[in-house]
């Protein structure tokens, strides 16, 4: 196991690829927002038409110029199946590798809105079950300027998603990002395990996990 890039109140930070790290891993469940392999352009810049005064109604005017890592190649969940309970976002990207089981929605949109700019919802399957369940979350609208992640997604969200798979006392983020399932399982009083091959994620989740610290306050 690589030295931890964070461990503070349970909850652990690691640097590094996932698949070589997951060997040395003890969790009860995973919880992730994988990289969907649809080489998604991250330049942001091309939905504001580059105008500050429609920065704030179409993507932020923001460009992330890495992009996200692993996205140009095929979504592998398979070593995640093994876990008892196990939720990954962006599943309709690689389902024919999934077995059945149930699917989370996250609505993103109010009614009036829905058909009018990219995707309304986002999908994920959870291991087992065969139900739908929705949750309409607009908390992100607000803060599209200030995400540090170009997949983001709410704290509230990932708060949902831990507390669907019940008590698991150590949440598994492999595909950490910024951190937001880190710092909703905080919030939850969970511990917590995320991996993230990009060293500038990693600095980002440890800030935002040590402003958990200092203010006692969610996001």
């Amino acid at each position: 196991m690589p030295t931890p890039y964070y461990d503070h109140g349970g909850i652990t930070i690691y640097h590094g690829d996932c698949r070589e790290v997951l060997p040395g891993l003890v969790a009860d469940a995973v919880v992730t927002d994988p990289p969907y392999g649809m080489a998604w352009n991250t330049d942001f810049s091309r939905f504001s038409g580059g105008s500050s005064a429609s920065v704030a109604r179409r993507g932020s005017g923001r460009v992330y110029s890495a992009g996200v890592a692993g996205d140009d190649h095929p979504f592998d969940p398979l070593p995640w199946l093994a876990f008892d309970r196990v939720i990954l976002w962006g599943y309709h990207h690689f389902a024919e590798r999934l077995p059945g089981g149930s699917v989370l929605v996250w609505i993103k949109r109010n009614d009036p809105a829905f058909g009018s700019f990219l995707s309304d919802a986002e999908l994920a399957w959870m291991k087992g079950g065969c139900g739908v369940y929705c949750r309409r979350d607009l908390s992100l609208n607000g803060e599209t300027s200030t995400r540090e992640h170009p997949t983001q997604k709410p704290v509230p969200l990932m708060r949902w998603c831990i507390e669907k798979v019940g008590d698991a006392g150590t949440i598994l983020d492999p595909f950490m990002g910024s951190g937001t399932t880190l710092v909703a399982a905080k919030n939850l009083g969970r511990k917590a395990i995320g991996v993230e091959i990009e060293e500038r994620y990693c600095e980002i989740a440890a800030k935002r996990l040590a402003q958990e610290t200092l203010f006692g306050i969610g996001g």
